[in-house]
């Protein structure tokens, strides 16, 4: 091999040797989108299993409010599901806009656009045995104008 195919060679993999080493796992992000779908399906249908198979059972919802924190337990967020869909569920629209994922950790953006409300969810979540959970939801609201 010629000095300058080697160098060359030596090159490329100093280049894309750290990306590649820095890309999730195609069926890890894949997993992570799973849970962040079950998450949107119980948005959607008011389901609390479909919240109890996305949330830790530890984790915590986080927001602010009147410009004070908030931090509310994620059972207590699971309780006030209905079990029914909005009113206005057909008017609703959600979506994944990213994932990001290193090792055992993740973090999902989600956009909630409602009637009434603009809204952006930053999930965390963590590989646990095995199983990617959100262990904390934190939102930013913005009401629309009517």
């Amino acid at each position: 091999m010629s000095r300058i195919a080697g160098v060359a060679l030596i090159g490329y993999f100093l280049a894309v040797g750290p990306l590649a080493a820095q890309a999730p796992p195609a069926d890890d992000e894949a997993a992570v989108r799973a849970t962040l779908q079950h998450y949107l399906n119980g948005q959607a249908t008011g389901d609390p299993e479909e919240f109890r198979k996305a949330f830790h059972p530890d984790a915590r919802m986080t927001f602010v409010r009147e410009g004070r924190l908030v931090i509310t337990p994620i059972g207590e967020y699971i309780g006030r599901a209905t079990g029914k869909p909005a009113a206005d569920e057909a008017q609703r629209k959600r979506r994944i806009t990213s994932i990001e994922v290193t090792g055992t950790a993740a973090v999902g953006r989600i956009e909630l656009d409602y009637p009434s409300a603009f809204l952006v969810d930053y999930m965390t979540l963590l590989k646990d045995n095995g199983r990617w959970v959100i262990i904390a939801k934190s939102f930013h609201s913005a009401p629309k104008p009517r």
